[in-house]
């Protein structure tokens, strides 16, 4: 029975794994970190680096080069390796949250000082450009009119291209569509707001109003829905259209009440992420509303003001009044645009597919 038994004896030479492999405790990358912020600031201060980003970087570079020897000399180079992997990770996570952190500490701490009721409720009629006092309201109305104006023309224009893209784009014609939309993708703000001045303010001659930085807005935000949609109808499993042309329906009531629903919950989040990113367009409103420190709810006639534009206007006066008013509308905006992007993840989850168990 030996004879015929294989022998599981390890030969000479070869590498046993070992049941008494040291580990790092899981507190160790906490004090590592801890280690490397201490370092970081003590080189900060011994070298005179006024900058705490500075600071910051040499904690960073720190934390992942102790990660690696620690790990190195406790385990072995291969974990080593894996932890400066996850180490990197978590120092771009840093990296990137910092200046986000920072910008939006700031804009509040200099936008409170003015942001009231009655700085949402008033606008600069009769107020001193730069002295204190007026608000921020015909802002407000302004960029409410325009990215709705906006969002009315180019949603339906989006959502149809893209459907026309993912169910009959063929040959061609879905090529040459393809290609324009990607090249809108890149086009930047300010170009699309000269197209408009040229075209429909010098040739056809209509005035500068809110309507015409609708139609500049309109430009930016046609792309992202088109992309955005697109790819959500791509994730539509095919058998859903399948089993629906097996019961003899039509392709367009298919698209209408089988596609369109089942992608309706990423399709409107790409539309309010879309929404979102026009509503701090700047460079389109500069040229094409021309300002107005009065209310003007009429966007089709006469210029009207926005809150990229009121927040521009209130940088250049340059007082201590208007910087205080500008900080106040670029936290109103932030707010506008945050509430925004958590309406669109709250419909991205309210329409998510639920799974049971």
């Amino acid at each position: 029975m030996s004879e015929t038994m294989t022998d599981q004896r390890p030969m000479a030479g070869t590498p046993q794994p070992s049941l008494s492999r040291r580990r790092l405790p899981r507190w160790t990358p906490v004090a590592v970190a801890a280690a490397s912020i201490a370092v970081g600031v003590a080189i900060g201060l011994g070298f005179g680096l006024s900058s705490r980003f500075q600071w910051g970087l040499i904690a960073l570079l720190l934390f992942v080069v102790g990660t690696y020897v620690i790990t190195a000399v406790t385990e072995d180079r291969r974990q080593a390796k894996d932890r400066v992997a996850t180490s990197l990770v978590w120092a771009c996570f840093v990296v990137a949250v910092v200046p986000l952190y920072s910008l939006v500490e700031e804009t509040i701490a200099r936008g409170v000082k003015v942001l009231d009721g009655y700085f949402l409720t008033h606008s600069m009629a009769g107020v001193i450009p730069s002295g204190p006092g007026g608000g921020v309201y015909h802002a407000i109305i302004g960029t409410l009119e325009q990215v709705g104006l906006a969002s009315l023309i180019a949603v339906p224009i989006g959502v149809f291209t893209a459907i026309y893209l993912v169910e009959y784009g063929r040959g061609k014609l879905a090529l040459a569509v393809t290609f324009f939309v990607d090249v809108m993708t890149g086009i930047p703000s300010i170009v699309s707001g000269l197209f408009i001045l040229a075209f429909w303010i010098l040739i056809l001659g209509f005035s500068y109003s809110g309507f015409a930085g609708s139609l500049a807005l309109v430009i930016l935000m046609i792309p992202v829905v088109v992309r955005s949609t697109e790819e959500m109808l791509k994730l539509v499993p095919n058998e859903l259209r399948e089993a629906s042309f097996a019961l003899g329906v039509p392709k367009w009531r298919t698209i209408l009440k089988v596609v369109i629903p089942t992608a309706l919950g990423g399709i409107t989040t790409g539309i309010m992420l879309a929404v979102a990113r026009i509503a701090g367009e700047t460079a389109p409103v500069l040229l094409l509303v021309f300002g107005n420190q009065l209310i003007n709810n009429d966007p089709f006639n006469g210029p009207q003001s926005s809150l990229p534009f009121y927040i521009y206007e209130q940088y250049v006066y340059g007082t201590d009044a208007a910087y205080d008013r500008a900080w106040a509308a670029a936290l109103v905006l932030i707010a506008f645009v945050m509430i925004l992007n958590l309406v669109a993840r709250g419909i991205a989850r309210w329409k998510a597919p639920k799974t049971g168990r």
